[in-house]
This record gives structure tokens, sequence and C-alpha cells, in this order.
């Protein structure tokens, strides 16, 4: 064959499926370059990818919660060669496995940007590469429940719970579970184009770039004990939401000069009490536009929240999006497809019959 007629080498994938938890770590990113591949086929485009999901374990096999068995036909371990683009699904946090996960580790410390051109990771897979040294120094996110334990483990890491996924030098880091489609995509468009990427996402039903970012599905607030303070100043502030609340009402309250609370509530929550205040309306108005169509005016007025205009500021400080594009992304499934009036005919016809 002439060198001009020859087909461009497909990119290595190498995808390894570190969790027995979600599927979707591994199984996103896979379909994601499975069908860009089939897709740059159909243009006659043959540099396209070679995936391959691997375990991180010699066993090749992996337990999924569900009650399935995945056996892999290669462990992690014996790649030696170059790989274009290595991902690692997940993590596998279970004391049991530790041991057996060492070679694995000791594999993954000797990937560098010399054998591997980009190193990504998806949902908790960011410990993974945390606990191998590669993101020491590097910026990275996971998924938003994680991301306190992931700064307490690895003060080094530069962690931002907020994107759905983060680029340092060659590697990269995604968000919860789902964001591995995010940035699979976008290292479609980063191989290829923005066209070849949007083909894909459409055949996945999903957004080529998604709107929002990952703080919009985390609770502003850590849940509380019931005698802890914050509890006891939540449980007060939510039957007042619509007035205008002083920090010496609370203290009032809770029978504390109002000295002595801002001190002890600032020791106890790490903030303010009127930062605190103005989550707890958030997260109310959060419920109201999820649940209800409640105008946002009066979801305002009701939450203590002001105005429109000072809605919108407050969401936007703290959720990184509008009230109205909340509604739009949150509002529960069961109204939109009119459901509840659907069950409702089907509880009065059941009622007549009887």
């Amino acid at each position: 064959m002439n060198q001009g007629t020859e087909q461009p080498e497909k990119k290595l994938i190498i995808i390894v499926a570190m969790s027995s938890g979600m599927l979707l770590n591994f199984t996103g990113p896979t379909d994601v370059f499975t069908n860009a591949d089939k897709y740059l086929e159909s243009c006659g485009i043959g540099d396209g990818y070679n995936v391959k999901v691997v375990a991180p374990l010699a066993s090749k096999k992996l337990e999924s919660v569900a009650g399935m068995s995945i056996n892999c036909e290669i462990f992690v371990g014996e790649i030696r060669g170059y790989i274009d683009t290595l991902i690692i699904a997940g993590n596998d946090s279970r004391e049991a496995n530790q041991s057996a996960l060492e070679p694995f580790y000791k594999w993954l410390a000797t990937r560098n940007d010399h054998n591997t051109r980009r190193i990504a990771s998806i949902c908790g897979g960011a410990f993974v590469l945390a606990k191998a040294g590669i993101l020491r120094g590097r910026k990275a996110t996971t998924h938003w429940q994680a991301s306190e334990r992931l700064i307490k483990a690895y003060p080094d890491v530069k962690v931002n719970a907020n994107p759905f996924f983060t680029r340092d030098g060659h590697v990269y880091t995604s968000a919860g579970v789902s964001s591995g489609i995010d940035l699979s995509l976008s290292l479609v468009e980063e191989d290829h184009n923005r066209d070849i990427a949007i083909s894909v996402a459409r055949k996945l039903v999903f957004y080529l770039s998604r709107p929002g970012y990952q703080s919009q599905f985390g609770s502003l607030l850590p849940i509380y004990e019931r005698e802890h303070i914050g509890q006891k100043t939540q449980n007060w502030i939510g039957d007042h939401l619509n007035e205008k609340l002083e920090v010496n009402q609370i203290a009032d309250h809770l029978n504390m000069s109002t000295r002595n609370f801002t001190r002890v509530f600032h020791r106890d929550t790490g903030m303010p009490p009127a930062k605190f205040v103005e989550k707890i309306r958030i997260e109310a108005a959060r419920k109201y536009l999820e649940d209800s169509d409640v105008s946002l005016e009066r979801i305002a007025e009701l939450c203590g929240l002001g105005g429109l205009v000072s809605m919108r500021r407050v969401f936007l400080r703290h959720l990184n999006t509008t009230p109205s594009d909340y509604r739009r992304a949150f509002r529960t499934s069961l109204r939109d497809f009119r459901v509840e009036s659907l069950l409702s005919t089907e509880v009065k016809d059941t009622a007549g019959k009887i």
C-alpha cells in the first residue's frame, strides 16, 4: 500500500473501570468514543478511536452492585505501550480491595505526558489520580458531595467543585458520574471539531455543552445534628422566611446575647449568620421552583429574597444560574408530562367503578 493511502492509526482510549458502584462512570465515556468512532468511519475519516475498557485488578473481573459480573479482556497492568487517552472511571475505596489494587497504582504512577497524551478521571477517579501523585499542584474537580473530602485528603490539589470538568495541562478531571459524558464529548471536539462532537451528542440525546454548573445540584447547607446550633437556627428561620431577620432576633430565640451567638455560630458552622440565612432562603426558593408554578416574584416575596432582581443576583452568586433557568432544569418531570392529571383521572375512574 502506498504511504499516501495508509489509514492513520486509531487513538487508543483506555478506560479503567474502577468502581463497582455507578456503571455510567465507564459506560458513558465508552458510548461517546465508540459512537464517535462509528461516525468518523461513516464520514470516511480513519483517525477514530480504539476503545478498551480494562480492569484495575489482576482478576480482570468487576462486581456491580446491580448484581452483574463484568469480565474484562485486559488487566491494566498488561498495557506497556503508548496510550492516547487514559480515563480513570470512578474510585474503588473498599478496604478489602486496597492490597489487590497496589499493582495498579504502581502502574498508574508511571504514566506521564511522555507515554500518555491525556489522563482523565470521572467522578471519584480524582481520588485515584491524587493518590498516584498525578494531581499534585493541579486544578481538579470531583463529585460535589466528595469535594470537601478531596480537599482534606489532598491539600496540594486545587479543588473547584463548580465546573462539570476541568483541564490542567494534560490532566483532565470531571465531576459527578454523568459529567464523564460532558468531558468525553469535549475530548472528541478537541481531537476533531465541534460538528463531529455535536453529531455524537445528538446521537446520545445529550448536550454538547451542558448549561450551568455542578453547584446547582448540591445543597448549600450541610446536614446538622438535631442539637447543633445550625439545625436549631435553621428550624426557626424556616418559619420566618418572609420576614426581615436580624441577628439579634435569632439570638433572642436561642436565649443568647447577639455577640455570643455570632461567635458560637461562626465557630460551629464556618459562616456568619447573615450568610446562613441567605442560603436557607435560596434553598426554600429552589423547592418552590422545583415543585410549583408559583411566580418568580411571589417566590422572592415568600422566601424573603426581596424582589426578582435581588433573587436573581443571589442565585447567580450561589448557584451560577438564574431562577428561571433553574426552574427549567429542575422542575418536577411529573408536572411536565402531566402525569399528575393522568393519575388523578385514573383514581377517579377507579373510584367510580367501586
